[in-house]
């Protein structure tokens, strides 16, 4: 029973970012509008984490099943991409390395800027 209980608030939340999706004009998918109204309410305590951990932890750990669909469909169309592999493969290299230095400029940018507030709590700058 508990985890019935547990998967109802998952799917709850997950109903309510698909709700959230038809009804706001954003090009924001529901799974998104869901992920954030489940860490809103995580946040929040309106949900606890024991309410929802052991399912989430079920889900998760079943997860690559959801991926098998999509790549059996991938390899079904494996002729539309034949001539492009090379294109496909620079794309998401380039697409790659750009995230990688982002997310690298970005994290140095915020140690910078927590070290500064840290410094000054300290009093030595």
């Amino acid at each position: 029973m508990k985890y019935m209980f547990q998967l109802m608030i998952i799917l709850t939340v997950s109903f309510a970012g698909e709700l959230m999706n038809y009804l706001l004009p954003f090009a924001v998918p529901a799974s998104v509008y869901g992920l954030v109204l489940m860490f809103l309410l995580l946040l929040t305590g309106i949900v606890k984490l024991d309410q929802v951990e052991d399912t989430a932890r079920f889900l998760m750990s079943i997860m690559p099943l959801f991926f098998i669909e999509p790549t059996v469909s991938f390899m079904n169309t494996l002729g539309l991409v034949e001539g492009k592999v090379a294109a496909l493969f620079i794309a998401s290299f380039l697409s790659f390395a750009a995230v990688l230095g982002i997310t690298g400029i970005t994290a140095q940018m915020i140690r910078k800027h927590s070290g500064r507030k840290e410094d000054k709590a300290d009093g030595s700058k």
